[in-house]
């Protein structure tokens, strides 16, 4: 989320273009998903540009913002952070999958059932959706997400996963005081790491300690 329309849309063209060098320097089939993930990051944006130039309101540039930042981003993440290690690293990663397999149809099934609706707010957009249960599905939407990048054992993963997380809990803070939205600042931060990553030809790994 960024604080203006004008941002969203700058922001996720930038990120968007991060994203196609990322896939253009692959050299290894099983990195696509991560690889590709700041073209679905800089999607999001440009889509929520789309909302605050419609003033908010539960069109369908609203549902894709959802669809995309809760379901989708919950499943992709650590699937695509299993794709990307060594097989012998995977076991640690049962546990993230799973729970995103689990929140993933949680949030695709509270999207389908209740109307998502935006809301201008300021410089900053505020979205309802009517989820069950919200504090289960944060959590297991963190330790998917966040929680998969951090158990990786990939340095440059678990530094995206701790950007993450530190980056959620400043934007959450200004978001709920409605002062400003700067998600879109980190997002094109943690897509420029992910674009130093698959510079590499041999992904440098932390010391296996967990099996």
């Amino acid at each position: 989320m960024c604080w203006s329309a004008t941002a969203d849309l700058v922001a996720g063209t930038g990120i968007v273009a991060v994203g196609v060098a990322c896939v253009a320097r692959l050299e290894r089939a099983r990195d696509l998903p991560l690889a590709a993930l700041p073209l679905l990051l800089g999607a999001h944006q440009i889509t929520e540009a789309v909302i605050w130039r419609s003033g908010g309101g539960s069109g369908p540039a609203t549902t894709a913002w959802a669809v995309i930042a809760l379901p989708l981003l919950a499943l992709w993440v650590p699937l695509g952070v299993l794709c990307t290690v060594p097989p012998g690293a995977r076991r640690r990663l049962a546990v993230p999958v799973a729970a995103g397999i689990v929140t993933s149809a949680a949030l695709s099934y509270g999207i389908a059932a209740h109307p998502v609706t935006a809301e201008i707010r300021g410089h900053t957009l505020g979205y309802v959706v009517g989820l069950p249960r919200p504090g289960l599905l944060v959590a297991g939407y963190v330790l998917a997400t966040i929680g998969s990048l951090l158990l990786s054992g990939d340095r440059g993963l678990v530094l995206l996963g701790v950007l993450v997380a530190v980056g959620a809990a400043v934007c959450v803070t200004l978001w709920r005081t409605e002062f400003i939205s700067t998600w879109c600042a980190f997002a094109a931060v943690c897509s420029v790491v992910l674009l130093a990553r698959t510079r590499r030809r041999a992904p440098s790994r932390l010391p296996d300690r967990f099996g």
